[in-house]
């Protein structure tokens, strides 16, 4: 057979097999279609327009709960040297904008490698006690907070995450985020009462709630009790959350990027709204 003959026969044998596989594709693709698709993690009304980033932008003298510095840098190439750039990180678990998994408080809960993924895509129930923090640093989310949600938004959505809204990331980079009070070792920052956090408890579907402060707990709480009564139940914890105030009170959709850490009671998030 000739050169042409069989660069010719080459050609002619791919374009059928090309022809095949994309008549196969088209078969295939109609035959997905007319099956039923699974059912989303919950519904939503329309798609998404807008992501509102709830993190804040974490660096080496973000302020901690123990005021004791929890993220170290070094450099180990840099592009001027090496013509490439990589840092080594350390840090405590519970930094920045942070995930509190249920091993947190727990001596064998889930660690936040172990957390379904599901529940990490939720709706978004904020509750504004920015007026009460205000007046009050101690303040905290009551019984009587939820309710006044739910007489104005309807009943917590399946499978939600509750959040605080304070207004305390405005003070992220002041001496008030921690706010010590005049003993130099009190805390004062809102957070949940222990009586709302069981409250939410008895929703089955609650699976997080989030605060924009330092703690699920309030700052001067002397045993944190949130703590020990949430996570052990197999929920989450958000703390330091940022942005809350950009966010409607429902129809947002969390998603919380948690680290997926073997053993790990927690870790720093990239948090997500969708609205």
């Amino acid at each position: 057979m000739c050169h042409h003959c069989v660069i010719d026969s080459v050609k002619d044998r791919m374009l059928s097999r090309r022809d095949f596989f994309k008549g196969g594709a088209v078969a295939g693709a109609a035959a997905a279609a007319s099956l039923a698709a699974p059912a989303p993690l919950f519904a939503q009304k329309a798609m998404p327009t807008k992501a509102e980033d709830l993190t804040h932008e974490l660096f080496e003298a973000f302020p901690t709960f123990f005021n004791e510095q929890q993220l170290f840098k070094k450099a180990l190439f840099n592009y001027a040297e090496h013509k490439f750039n990589i840092n080594e990180w350390r840090f405590n678990e519970h930094t920045g904008t942070h995930l509190d998994a249920p091993l947190h408080f727990s001596a064998d809960g889930k660690s936040v490698a172990e957390i379904p993924v599901a529940d990490l895509v939720c709706p978004l129930a904020i509750i504004d006690i920015r007026q009460k923090a205000a007046d009050n640093a101690d303040a905290q989310v009551t019984p009587d907070d939820i309710t006044a949600w739910t007489d104005a938004n309807g009943d917590l959505p399946e499978g939600a995450c509750v959040a605080m809204l304070s207004g305390w990331g405005a003070h992220l980079e002041t001496g008030k985020f921690r706010n010590v009070g005049e003993d130099g070792k009190t805390m004062h920052f809102p957070g949940f009462h222990i009586e709302a956090a069981q409250m939410l408890m008895e929703a089955p579907s609650v699976k997080g709630i989030a605060v924009d402060t330092l703690s699920l707990d309030h700052g001067p709480s002397p045993d944190f009790a949130v703590h020990y009564a949430w996570l052990p139940s197999g929920r989450w914890g958000l703390e330091c959350v940022a942005n809350l105030e950009s966010l409607p009170a429902s129809g947002a959709t969390l998603v919380v990027g948690a680290p997926k850490l073997r053993g790990g009671t927690g870790g720093p998030s990239r948090v997500i709204a969708m609205v």
